[in-house]
């Protein structure tokens, strides 16, 4: 198991105690064998908005880094993903963001292979290139406030 495997692994395990997890970076690291960037790449990779998780931090000697795993209702996470998707995204993130949904059950499977296939770039051919995260962020927020009922 790679160490980026093992350090998440740790703090999936403290989510599951209480679906929050409070961790001194430095402490962890020295328990890990690890320097402490390569926590901080493991929770910004792993422990995004798309995934399902919020993230605080406060530096400084008592400083700590709070992983909080979101369990909303899935009305209440599907806005926890429109208000986290920003004005731009890009393919792999929209996939994050569904496959997050799908996994809490906020929407169908199937439904969510046809939002990635109107999202893909073979899709928005049309669109010039430099403009397709910005227009893929706006369709996947469209689709997941039509699937609220919370439509403009």
């Amino acid at each position: 198991m790679s160490l980026s495997s093992e350090i998440a692994n740790m703090l999936m395990s403290m989510l599951d105690d209480g679906g929050s997890a409070e961790i001194q970076r430095n402490e962890l690291a020295q328990t890990l064998g690890c320097v402490p960037s390569q926590i901080n790449y493991v929770i910004s990779s792993r422990f995004t908005p798309e995934n399902g998780y919020i993230v605080e931090s406060r530096r400084g000697g008592g400083g700590y880094i709070k992983i909080t795993r979101v369990s909303l209702s899935a009305p209440d996470m599907i806005m926890h993903a429109v208000n986290s998707i920003g004005s731009s995204l890009d393919y792999l993130s929209a996939r994050a963001f569904t496959a997050n949904l799908t996994a809490q059950g906020c929407i169908k499977k199937d439904v969510a292979q046809v939002m990635l296939s109107a999202l893909g770039d073979n899709s928005l051919r049309a669109v010039e290139p430099e403009k397709r995260d910005t227009v893929r962020a706006a369709m996947l927020k469209q689709m997941l406030l039509t699937s609220t009922g919370k439509t403009n």
